[in-house]
C-alpha cells in the first residue's frame, strides 16, 4: 500500500507498506489490516523518524508533533585505556561504540550524541544521570566495555544571562526525617514550594532544585530516610545560574601499583577511610579501592605483603579482621566520582579510577593547576 509520511518542517515523502504485523498474546501474526486502536508493527518504511505522520496518500493530514524535553545532562564515554583493556568484555573499540550509541538514536528520543576532538571519545547527552546510567547497564550486558565520566549539567545562555536546568522534586519521607532531608537538600540549592501529609507518619514535599543538585543526591536520601523514602523528579524549567553546590570534600585511596591485593596491605589501608575492594581482587595503579577520611587523595600498597621472620610475639599473628568493604553500583560509581575520575564498566566489574593513572604525572598536573 502506497503512503505519504509527513515529516518536521512539513517534510512529505512517499513509502510503500510491505507488511503489517500485530500481537495475539506473545506471538507476532501478519494481518492484512491494521483496524483502530490496533497496536501494530509495519515493514517496508526504513527511513521514517519518531514524530512522523503516515498518511493516505492522496491526502496526507499531519498530526502535530509532540515536543519531547531536550536533555539536561551529558557524560563522556570514551574507549577504555586501563591495564584490563579487553579481558571482560566482548566490544571494546570506538568503532563498537560509536555504532551502537547512533543506533540507540533511533529509538531513544531524549539521547543524543555529539562527536569529540577525540576519536575514542564521545558525549552523550541525556534526561538525568539515570536515563544515561540505564543506557551503560544495558550496553554492559551486551558485552561492552567502556569509560564513563561524571555528569554534567548542560547549561543555556539566554539573554546574556547563564541559566541551568531546575527540576520539580517530591518526595515522600518519615516524619522524622523532614528536618534531615531539608537541611541536606537546602545546601543542594532547593528551594522548597509546598509541604503537606501524606500516609500515616509520612510527608510529602516538593522542591525546586538545581539538576546538579541531584547528582549524587539518591544514595545519600536512602541512607537519611532509612530506606523508607521515595524521591520522583521531572524537569520543570531554565533559570538563572544558582550558585556552586558543595561536592565530595572527602578524598579517595589509590592503588599505588599493579597486582592483587591482599589482607595485609588492605589491613593498613582501612585505617585511613573506607574500603571499597576486599582481599585478592586484581588493582592497578591508579585505580580508587577506598574513600579517604580526609580532603586530599591517598596512594597505598594494597598489594603490600608481610615479611616474614624468624621472631614470634605472642599475639602477632592472630588473623587480622577486615571491615566488609562498600559495594559500589554503577549508580553509586557514576554519583561518587569527580572530575578528575572515571567508571571503568566492563560485563564482569565496575571499577573507579582516576584519569591519570601515573601518580608522579599525576601529581605533576596537580601543582600546574
Amino acid at each position: 500500500m502506497p503512503v505519504a509520511i509527513c515529516g518536521k518542517e512539513d517534510k512529505i515523502t512517499q513509502g510503500r507498506i510491505a507488511k503489517v504485523y500485530t500481537h495475539v498474546g506473545l506471538n507476532k501474526v501478519e494481518v492484512e489490516e491494521g483496524k483502530s486502536g490496533d497496536i501494530i508493527e509495519l515493514a517496508g518504511l526504513p527511513d521514517i523518524n519518531i514524530g512522523d505522520t503516515i498518511c493516505d496518500f492522496n491526502n496526507p493530514e499531519k498530526i502535530p508533533f509532540v515536543d519531547i524535553d531536550e536533555p539536561t545532562v551529558s557524560m563522556t564515554f570514551s574507549v577504555n585505556n586501563g591495564p584490563f583493556a579487553g579481558k571482560e568484555g566482548q566490544f571494546i573499540t570506538s568503532r563498537h561504540i560509536r555504532e551502537r550509541l547512533f543506533k540507540e538514536l533511533e529509538r531513544n528520543v531524549s539521547l543524543r550524541v555529539k562527536e569529540t576532538e577525540s576519536p575514542d571519545s564521545f558525549e552523550v547527552s541525556g534526561r538525568g544521570e539515570l536515563h544515561l546510567s540505564v543506557l551503560i547497564e544495558t550496553m554492559r550486558r551486551e558485552g561492552f566495555e567502556l569509560l564513563v565520566s561524571r555528569p554534567k549539567v548542560i547549561f543555556k545562555d539566554i539573554n546574556g544571562v547563564k541559566n541551568e536546568p531546575i527540576e520539580l522534586l517530591v518526595v515522600n519521607v518519615p516524619d522524622d526525617c523532614v528536618g534531615n532531608v531539608i537541611e541536606k537538600l537546602g545546601r543542594r540549592k532547593a528551594e522548597m514550594i509546598n509541604m503537606e501529609p501524606a500516609e500515616i507518619g509520612h510527608t510529602k514535599i516538593e522542591f525546586k532544585i538545581p539538576a546538579r543538585g541531584l547528582i549524587g543526591y539518591r544514595t545519600e536520601f536512602l541512607t537519611d530516610t532509612k530506606g523508607e523514602g521515595t524521591m520522583n523528579h521531572i524537569f520543570d524549567c531554565y533559570e538563572p545560574f544558582k550558585g556552586d553546590i558543595q561536592s565530595r570534600v572527602r578524598g579517595t585511596i589509590i592503588a599505588f601499583e599493579n597486582g592483587k591485593s591482599v589482607t595485609y596491605g588492605l589491613y593498613n589501608a582501612q585505617d585511613k577511610g573506607d574500603l571499597f575492594i576486599g582481599p585478592g581482587v586484581e588493582v592497578y595503579e591508579g585505580m580508587i579501592v577506598g574513600l579517604n577520611s580526609r580532603g586530599e587523595d591517598l596512594a597505598i600498597n594494597v598489594c603490600k605483603e608481610k615479611h616474614l621472620t624468624n621472631t614470634r610475639a605472642s599475639g602477632s599473628d592472630d588473623a587480622l579482621r577486615l571491615v566488609p568493604p562498600i559495594q559500589m553500583s554503577l549508580e553509586k560509581a557514576i554519583e561518587f566520582i569527580q572530575d578528575d575520575e572515571l567508571v571503568e564498566v566492563t560485563p564482569k566489574s565496575i571499577r573507579l579510577r582516576k584519569k591519570v593513572l601515573d601518580s608522579k604525572e599525576r601529581e605533576r598536573t596537580t601543582r600546574n593547576k
